[in-house]
């Protein structure tokens, strides 16, 4: 926008609108800039936001001031000063030397709300601005002064009116958000009236909220924020009755509303133009034009004002729209996403998304993490190819879907052949990349397919990090099967990454690119988080006390300092983005039990012996007769249903798993068993005793399974459970 101000806008006007625009983009009260005079000094040049009267100490600076402007100016750097205030409630002041080529012309200051520096985030922004200011003031061929209280405003002429408002549609055409708009007024319309304040605010029901403002601090804001149209202000009269009003002076405005004295008494302003917002014949709110100083408002004036806002009317009834969708689409993207990431004992995680930029459509992005029996957890992340609310959709039903296969025990591959099909029903158009991942606490062994998406990332324990080789499948949708089922054995207390290609690849990047700067950024951020030497590392089990009380905050900071490293202007990225990292933990041997059947009646004796005696190991007698019932049955009916080889395993967690493998891939059913019949209800009491139990198929034939709830009085499994 500053580039558009040519050299035929007066140097004061530009650099004023400047200031405008860096005061609105740092959140400051207001801004000024002086320009170095003949004895080495400083004079005002522009302000905003801020009462001439306020800044009456700063007009002319002494080289030797201790004020902040001539202070930036002697040492040439920056200068932060919290707690000088100008006059209007600013808790700090910001003053950044104006130089050109090394040579300092001046000083731009703002006076800030917060009494905290401004972040790094800001620095662009600021010195930007400043530069350009700089050049402004190097090509100035003639002295530039602020013009004294009694020049008026300099509206131009009809043609140049014209010209104006010509260019504050375009700007205002292509603002989005209500946001936007209230800086380009603030920008194209108040400089050229001597303006220094605006206020705009915009009814919900009967009240008024504010959309945005200038030059006002945040106390006097707070008196306007939610008051009722039926309120006694000179802003509500003018909305109800859809006819603007000006105040010339605080006498003439007190004479007409006498109920405002004491608000009135807490404004920094001295003249008002109350413009009622009227868009498609509905009043949506009202805005005001201030002034520092009384000022009389011409014939030419308040047309010229009540034009203007009629064009802002429209604009930020469409922004407004577009605000209300934009909420909308966030609203369905988090509802659709996971609200918390389980906390389970062989895997803590945590997860980022970031939409893209400013647009109202949402993406297809998703992750998820799935608890499996036998503590097994699936590792999910998936990209829908496109945007909009369709693809959301679609995002949404792929996810069910996921979580539906997942509870059926399917390996990675198989789930994904099932996934394709679905894919390929919703049309040729859909396309959806996707990683799956099935960690297994107990042999440590990883175990992923890989359809079109990003590969994983790996950090151990000393913090390096790998990305294992092998090449992806295609995207579901484009895809036909097989797939293929990789293997990948994780050190004890590795990190596993996952993310999608907003996060790694951008049009000033490519995908290889993208990961040698992902795996940089893990590197330095498990660095940088101290992660592996806070007890999370290859030496934290399975339910380590470690991760129970820091491992949730060490994984939120890690994720920050990655998404930040990869995407350090998130609201400007052309793609969503999700990052999905899991740290995972092994089952300590000492909590594992195993021992092999007989294929023949002996086996449901042998096992009810070993049953009792690793549970009196375990301190967990009191479950001792219900998980003797529990195996008799499930061997019972390995032996008469299955084949061998048959297999007992027991798993000490938070819940006490057990498990019975043979070599059939025969999965049983409970079925209802008549009032005659002898047998059949053995899977009845399977789901009467058991929390939870099911069937999951192995190379080899399958594995039935059950979880028993550890009551409180039971013994503890080493170390302590992180929940």
């Amino acid at each position: 926008m500053l580039a558009a101000l040519g050299d035929d806008v007066p140097t004061t006007e530009a650099v004023g609108v400047g200031v405008q625009q860096v005061v609105a983009g740092l959140g400051a009260v207001g801004g000024t800039v002086h320009v170095r005079d003949g004895a080495g000094g400083l004079r005002l040049l522009a302000l905003t936001g801020l009462p001439r009267t306020a800044v009456g100490a700063w007009e002319c600076l002494r080289k030797d001031d201790p004020a902040p402007p001539a202070l930036a100016l002697r040492e040439g750097a920056r200068v932060w000063r919290p707690g000088a205030d100008p006059g209007i409630g600013a808790a700090g002041v910001l003053a950044l030397p104006l130089l050109y080529d090394g040579a300092p012309l001046g000083v731009l200051s703002l006076a800030m709300a917060s009494p905290e520096e401004p972040e790094a985030d800001g620095n662009t922004l600021l010195h930007a601005v400043a530069a350009w200011i700089a050049g402004r003031l190097e090509r100035s061929s003639t002295e530039v002064r602020l013009p004294p209280a009694a020049v008026g405003r300099d509206t131009g002429s009809a043609v140049e009116r014209s010209h104006r408002m010509a260019e504050l549609t375009v700007a205002l055409a292509e603002a989005v958000t209500a946001r936007d708009v209230v800086n380009v007024f603030a920008q194209r319309v108040l400089p050229p009236f001597r303006a220094d304040g605006l206020v705009v605010q915009a009814l919900v029901g009967d009240r008024l909220h504010a959309v945005g403002s200038v030059g006002y601090p945040q106390e006097f804001l707070n008196h306007l924020e939610g008051l009722s149209l039926r309120a006694n202000t000179a802003a509500c009269e003018a909305l109800r009755r859809r006819a603007p009003s000006f105040g010339e002076s605080p006498d003439t405005f007190t004479r007409r509303h006498p109920a405002m004295r004491s608000l009135l008494a807490e404004s920094p302003k001295r003249a008002w133009a109350f413009l009622p917002l009227v868009a498609s014949g509905r009043s949506i709110g009202v805005c005001v034009v201030s002034f520092d100083r009384p000022s009389a408002f011409s014939e030419d004036d308040r047309t010229l004002l009540i034009a203007l806002s009629g064009l802002m009317a429209q604009a930020l009834e469409r922004a407004r729209l577009y605000d209300s969708a934009h909420a909308r689409a966030q609203q369905l993207q988090r509802d659709l996403l996971p609200r918390t990431l389980p906390a389970l004992p062989a895997v803590t995680a945590a997860a980022r998304y970031l939409p893209a930029g400013m647009d109202a459509d949402v993406g297809g992005d998703w992750y998820d993490v799935i608890p499996l029996s036998s503590d097994r957890v699936a590792l999910v992340i998936g990209d829908v190819m496109g945007r909009g609310i369709s693809e959301a959709a679609t995002m949404g039903r792929l996810r069910t879907a996921v979580r539906t296969l997942a509870d059926l025990e399917l390996a990675p591959a198989e789930l994904f052949t099932r996934l394709n099909e679905l894919v390929g029903d919703m049309g040729d158009d859909f396309y959806t990349t996707c990683l799956y991942a099935v960690h297994d606490p107990v042999t440590g062994v990883l175990s992923y397919a890989r359809a079109g998406h990003p590969p994983l990332a790996v950090v151990r324990a000393d913090g390096t990090v790998s990305l294992p080789d092998g090449a992806p499948d295609p995207p579901l949708g484009a895809a036909r099967p097989p797939f293929e089922t990789h293997e990948l054995a994780l050190p004890g207390g590795s990190l596993v990454a996952l993310c999608t290609d907003g996060l790694v690849e951008s049009a000033t990047r490519d995908i290889d690119q993208g990961l040698a700067q992902f795996t940089r950024a893990l590197t330095a951020g498990t660095a940088r988080t101290a992660y592996f030497t806070a007890g999370t590392g290859a030496g934290a089990g399975h339910g380590s006390a470690a991760g129970a009380d820091g491992d949730d905050k060490r994984l939120d900071d890690l994720c920050d300092f990655v998404v930040s490293d990869l995407l350090p202007d998130s609201e400007h990225t052309g793609d969503d983005a999700a990052l999905l990292i899991a740290h995972t933990r092994r089952t300590p041997a000492a909590d594992v039990a195993s021992w092999p059947l007989p294929d023949d009646p002996r086996a449901a004796g042998q096992a009810r012996e070993h049953v009792r005696a690793q549970l009196a190991e375990w301190h967990l007698e009191d479950l001792v007769m219900t998980t003797e019932l529990l195996v008799s049955e499930l061997v019972g009916n390995a032996v008469r249903h299955g084949r061998g080889p048959l297999r007992l395993r027991l798993l000490r967690s938070r819940s006490l798993i057990c498990e019975v493998c043979d070599g059939s891939p025969t999965t049983p059913r409970i079925r209802r068993a008549a009032d005659t019949d002898e047998g059949g209800r053995g899977l009845q009491l399977v789901a009467a005793l058991a929390d939870r139990w099911g069937a999951r198929y192995l190379e080899g034939g399958k594995c039935i399974w059950t979880e028993q709830r550890r009551t409180a009085d039971t013994g503890t499994a080493t170390g302590a459970v992180n929940v």
